[in-house]
């Protein structure tokens, strides 16, 4: 009789072994997977179903530090998915008309700035751009002033010769925001919705500003 038992618990327990290695192989390819991806959101998406599958591998197995391990990142991942699925719609939003470009705060660094600073001149290096938080300033070629929660400096990311086209200056004391070209260029290869988007906004706001000095050469006649 205990032959009997043994013989017949014997190939259960086998298979059910072969099914939680399985899942464990299949882990394992979703992240060879999303290793071998290069754009973000696809990325997230195949991270989350191997977080998954490793969670229930290293439960039955039990492999306690592989579930601990996707257990955080399992949250992280659906977080970072989100912030990322936001950032694209706040962008399309803006690319629409609305030129607010709150959404690229979470992103930035601060700079205080002093009066009289020039932040930069005419015929520099483009290298980044700006979000005016608070303080007062002027792009002193078109004698334009510029308040809080202005964007300055984009252009330069796509200008030919990746030169200012102004010199930005500050006229009172406040603080700035600023993303370096190096990490929007990140968030563009990350997603291409983003790029698509971000050079949409781009076009739209200097479409915005050639009409504006049209405007300002009719009125000089």
């Amino acid at each position: 009789m205990a032959n009997a038992v043994s013989r017949t618990k014997g190939p259960c327990v086998h298979i059910g072994i072969n099914w939680i290695e399985a899942l464990g192989y299949l882990g394992a390819l979703l992240v060879l997977s999303a290793y071998s991806m290069k754009t973000m959101i696809p990325l997230r998406i195949v991270g989350l179903c191997a977080n998954a599958i490793f969670i229930v591998y290293g439960y039955l197995e039990p492999v306690y530090p592989q579930l601990l391990l996707h257990g955080v990142a399992l949250p992280l991942n659906s977080l970072r998915l989100y912030q990322m699925l936001q950032l694209i719609k706040k962008v399309r939003s803006a690319s629409q008309g609305d030129l607010n470009m709150d959404w690229l705060k979470p992103f930035m660094s601060k700079r205080a700035c002093k009066a009289g600073e020039i932040i930069f001149h005419k015929g520099d290096l483009s290298s980044a751009m700006f979000y005016t938080v608070s303080g007062s300033y002027r792009l002193n070629e078109i004698e334009q002033p510029v308040g809080p929660g202005q964007v300055i400096g984009e252009v330069g990311l796509i200008a030919p010769d990746g030169r200012r086209t102004l010199t930005f200056a500050c006229i009172e004391d406040g603080e700035l925001l600023t993303i370096s070209y190096e990490q929007v260029k990140q968030l563009y290869f990350q997603n291409p919705k983003f790029g698509f988007y971000f050079l949409q906004l781009i076009s739209l706001r200097l479409f915005q500003d050639i009409a504006r000095l049209q405007d300002q050469a009719r009125m000089r006649q």
